[in-house]
């Protein structure tokens, strides 16, 4: 791979990493408000305590998209890319 195509490869993960940076900001905020909402429902108006519920879904989302985005990589073909080669091989081995 040429510089240019590190430089383009290396902004692009940059701007995907912001993006999570950005996803859990807004995932913090929001759950502070509706936190401190419940709360207060909770206490003046004997509301049901459901925070929880938004926190567990969104929070699931949130996980996934680290698990995505600071996922280990590896230049290793992965399983299906080297059966292909190894098919095209034996395949043109034959030949």
């Amino acid at each position: 791979m040429d510089e240019h195509g590190k430089l383009v490869r290396a902004q692009r993960q940059v701007g995907v990493i912001i993006g999570f940076y950005i996803h859990l900001a807004t995932f913090v905020v929001v759950m502070a408000l509706l936190l401190a909402i419940n709360f207060a429902l909770y206490y003046w108006a004997n509301s049901v305590w459901w925070v929880q519920w938004p926190f567990l879904g969104w929070g699931i989302l949130v996980l996934a998209h680290a698990l995505f985005v600071f996922r280990p990589r590896s230049n290793k073909p992965g399983f299906i890319k080297t059966w292909r080669l190894r098919k095209i091989q034996e395949l043109k081995d034959r030949m």
